[in-house]
Parts: C-alpha cells; structure tokens; sequence
C-alpha cells in the first residue's frame, strides 16, 4: 500500500483483531488517523524532504538551509535556497528533486503567481529529470496546485482539472488501479467545485469491475468528506450493493463518523439486511461510534440476536462495555444470566470488568462464586474481578473456602498479580507454607520466585534450608 492509501483503513484493519485493552487502543488511534486522513493525504510527502546525504556535494549547505525553511513554514526561505541549487548547481545530486522542493515551498505560499511558478519548476523536472526520485509525487502535486489556480479563478487551470478528473473516473487498463494520480485528480476537483465532482464520484462508485475496486474505495472517502443528504445516500448504497467487502466496510465506516439520525437508520438497516458477517462487524463498530442512546439501544439488541455471527455479538457486547453506564452494566448482568455460549459469557465478563462502578465488582465475585457456573467461566471472573480492584482480603477469603484445585490455582494467580500490596504478599507465602496441597505451595513458590520483594528471597531461601 503505497504513502497516499487513505488512512481510513486504519480503523477498519483494526476490528479483525481481538480486542482486549491495548486493541482498543489501537482501535481509538487508527479512527483518529482515519478522520485525519483527508489532511494527511493531501500532501505528497507531508514529512519533509530527507536529510542530506551528500556532504560533499557542492549544494549541500544550501540543501540544508531549504530543508530547515521547510521545517519552520518559511515557504518563501525554503523556495529561494531550492532554486539556488537548480540554478547554480544543475549538476549536483540534489538537482532534480530540489525542483520539486522549490515547487512544494511554492505552492504552500498560496499565492497565484508562486503558484504558476510551481507548475513551471514541476514541468522542468518532468523533462530534464524524468528518474527522479519525487518523480511521481510531482505529478500529483501538480493537479493539486491546478487545483487551487481553479479555486482562484483560473480558467484554463479549471479546464485542466475537469479534464483530468474525467480521465481519472475511466479504468481504461493504460494505469494501474490503485493510480494515486487519479485520486489526486478527483480531489482537486471536489476542492475546486464539490458540486460537479459528486457525479464523476457517483459514476466512480457504481462500477463493478475489478479493475476500479481501488479507486472506488478511495472515492468513499472522498464522498465522505462532503456532508450532507446526498453523501449519505450514496454511502449506504454502496454499503448495500458494492460487490467488495472492503468498498462496502469503508461506506459503513464513514457513515458512522457523520453522526447523524440518518446515518443511524442507515447503520440499522445495514444490520437488517446485509448477511455478510465482516460488513456486520463494522456496522457494530460503527454503533459504538454513536453516542446517542438509540445506538446503545441498537447495539444491545445486537448482542442479544439469536443467529447473528458470535464473533460480531462479542464486538456489540465489548463496546457496550466500553459505554460505561448504570444502564448498560445492568443491561449486560441480565445478559449473562440469559446467555448459554461460554464465549459470549466470557465477553459479558470482561465488558463489565472494564466499567468500573456500577456494583460491577461484586457482581464478578458473585458468578466466580456460583458452584452452577462452568469452571472456565468462574476463573474468568476471579481473574478480573482482581483485576477490577476487589480487596485482596475478600479474594484471600475466597482461598480458605474453596475446595476446587483448578480455582485454587486461580485465586494464587490473581494474587499473584497484586503482589505489591502486602495482603496479597502475606496470602501467598502463607500459601507456600502452609498449604497442605503440594500443587498449591509450588504454584504459590513460583510466584513468589517472580517476585523481587526481599521478602520473597527470604521465603525461598527458608525453605531450601529445611
């Protein structure tokens, strides 16, 4: 995937992963790269020119001092040193990209006639310089400034790009599919009249060929960017009908970042009627971007859907619990008393686990206490009811009570994660001891060798000694 792939896939890559905390993380990082992907993807190369590599080179000194205008926004700075190179080092190393610096300095300028000078540089990297690394770059930076020449009333540089953005909706096989020429063609025209790019987008978007699936996904996000009814119509359409999962995920996605009612039923409706499991999964994300009521009311009926993929209910049940309220964690304890999957169980568990409050902690040591509950579900709860923060002495009491080895083992465990607190340092190497279990003392031994408290050493070492 090259530099200008829109970065909405980010968000999207993520939900294949589990999720757990660090995954929602990631999950929260790669939407907010996805919603500043328009900016990002509007500048080629937005990191800067490379560092120079060429000490000896006779424009390297001015290289640097270009390079350092670049770095601090003096675009006029930046533009004079590159030209400097060009013109009075043609043959230095820096030669043919240093055009395309000049140009990019220019064009930050704004300015018409820096603008058109831009252009002009660009024109003379394309012939003298053809190889040159920023090669491909300039061309899209080259619609982009046609672009901004049109949003400033430039006539012929308007005519280009509607030109171009008619060549870029074609799929004609001379180019590749996923040609960030092309987006760069349609984009300047959406920048420079919204109105007139919207049917070349629509056109874009209702082919089915394999050849344009790249070029389809981009344009979802560039709809995406212009709000309004007709935006949304054409997101869930293609929501509902493209014939590539990852085309139709992008439109769900970006129909949950507009935030309105509409795009709600739209996000319901895809849940209704569309069978594909991996679009179902971004609609439910799509959901938990929702902070209205009606969306945790739609991702709670979710959850609850006898038939629905069990993979894509654990994501409704995981972002119910990312929604922290007395509702939704009274909600999910009714769940789990009405659920027979041992998975979705699981997830209900750890939902409410992240929630703090709410009673959520006593509800956990209640079901890791339920002689009726399978034995892989009580751990799961003894396991993060610690993690939850109940008091050492509540989990060590649980200890001396139980009489299952297998939750025995788990309770050293959770212990073993609060070994800090001197409660939970006391419990285990009264465990290692006294316990009259061997199978529990070396468990207990083996946490307790995990530990860098002296107290541990010394525990050890005691005992080696007997």
């Amino acid at each position: 995937m090259n530099r200008s792939t829109f970065l909405a896939a980010a968000g999207l890559a993520l939900l294949a992963a589990p999720l757990g905390a660090q995954g929602l993380r990631d999950v929260r990082v790669g939407l907010a790269d996805a919603r500043q992907g328009l900016a990002a993807t509007r500048l080629a190369l937005a990191h800067g020119p490379p560092p120079a590599a060429f000490p000896q080179d006779p424009a390297d000194a001015l290289y640097r001092q270009g390079r350092e205008a670049l770095n601090r926004n003096d675009w006029t700075t930046a533009a004079r040193r590159f030209q400097q190179i060009r013109q009075q080092h043609p043959r230095s190393r820096y030669a043919p990209d240093a055009l395309y610096w000049e140009a990019w300095a220019r064009y930050r300028t704004g300015r018409a006639d820096q603008l058109r000078m831009a252009l002009g540089g660009l024109e003379t990297q394309r012939r003298q310089h053809p190889n040159a690394g920023t090669r491909r770059d300039a061309d899209q930076l080259a619609l982009r400034i046609r672009g901004e020449l049109a949003r400033q009333g430039d006539a012929d540089a308007a005519e280009d790009v509607a030109t171009d953005a008619q060549r870029a909706a074609r799929c004609d096989g001379s180019r590749g599919g996923d040609d960030d020429e092309r987006m760069a063609a349609l984009n300047a025209l959406l920048q420079m009249d919204a109105e007139q790019a919207m049917p070349l987008l629509r056109s874009v978007l209702a082919r089915r060929d394999a050849c344009s699936e790249a070029l389809r996904s981009k344009a979802v996000f560039l709809v995406a960017q212009k709000a309004g009814a007709d935006a949304e119509t054409l997101l869930l359409n293609v929501a509902r009908t493209d014939p590539s999962t990852e085309v139709r995920g992008q439109a769900v996605f970006w129909l949950s970042q507009t935030g309105t009612e509409r795009s709600l039923d739209a996000i319901e409706q895809i849940l209704r009627t569309v069978p594909d499991a991996d679009i179902q999964e971004k609609a439910v994300f799509a959901l938990s971007q929702h902070r209205s009521p009606r969306a945790a009311q739609l991702l709670r009926a979710y959850a609850e859907r006898d038939g629905a993929p069990a993979n894509v209910r654990e994501k409704a049940i995981f972002w119910l619990g990312q929604r922290a309220s007395a509702e939704n964690a009274q909600y999910l304890r009714a769940l789990f008393g009405r659920l027979r999957d041992e998975d979705l169980k699981e997830k209900v568990i750890f939902s409410l686990s992240q929630m703090s409050g709410f009673g959520n902690e006593r509800w956990l040591m209640s079901v890791a206490l339920d002689a009726g509950q399978p034995t892989e579900i009580r751990k799961k709860a003894l396991f993060w009811a610690g993690q939850a923060g109940v008091p050492v002495a509540e989990v060590a009491g649980v200890y001396d009570r139980m009489r299952d080895a297998d939750l025995r083992e788990q309770i050293i465990f959770v212990l073993s994660q609060r070994m800090r607190e001197t409660a939970a340092m006391d419990k285990i190497i009264d465990i290692a001891r006294r316990d009259p279990d061997r199978r529990m003392r070396e468990k207990a031994l083996f946490w307790l060798s995990q530990s860098r408290d002296p107290r541990a050493g010394r525990v050890i070492r005691e005992m080696i000694e007997q």
